[in-house]
């Protein structure tokens, strides 16, 4: 009845959790890179190069593979989830980074121009929510090269 001990040995769940950390630290290193400033909300936010979301489930689904073999169950459920997920990543959420641009737009010129007619909020939506096709594809590849490369880890 080791809980921490069965957790951090389950290969599937650390296969996925190690490619999230990873692709995060990566997508970090990309800001400072093109920025030329350390952005900390890079290491948890979600949008950017690679999709963290792409490189977990894509890490889950080569795991679950690695694990219980093509024919299983699990690794069915890990990859339409993969699908889903990534679908989602490059669709409905990037074009809901999309219409914030536009909103934070609308709320900035009634702000600035109209304040008396309507009482927008000053924060901003969150803009960088989705992704790109190659941010998703890159994340979908990092994540599947982590799952094959923390097999040796816990085998």
């Amino acid at each position: 009845m080791n809980y921490l001990n069965d957790l951090i040995h389950n290969y599937v769940l650390m296969a996925a959790a190690i490619s999230w950390l990873a692709a995060q630290i990566v997508k970090t290193i990309i800001v400072l890179l093109i920025d030329k400033k350390f952005n900390p909300e890079r290491l948890v936010g979600s949008g950017g190069m690679p999709s963290c979301h792409s490189a977990t489930v894509c890490a889950l689904s080569v795991a679950s593979a690695l694990e219980y073999g093509l024919g299983s169950g699990t690794f069915a459920i890990a990859t339409i989830f993969a699908i889903v997920v990534m679908y989602d990543a490059r669709g409905v959420r990037r074009e809901t980074g999309t219409q914030a641009v536009i909103i934070n737009q609308i709320m900035a010129y009634f702000n600035n121009e109209h304040p008396e007619k309507i009482e927008f909020t000053t924060e901003n939506l969150k803009e960088l929510i989705g992704h790109t096709p190659l941010q998703v594809l890159i994340g979908a590849l990092f994540g599947i090269a982590m799952g094959f490369a923390t097999f040796p880890l816990f085998h």
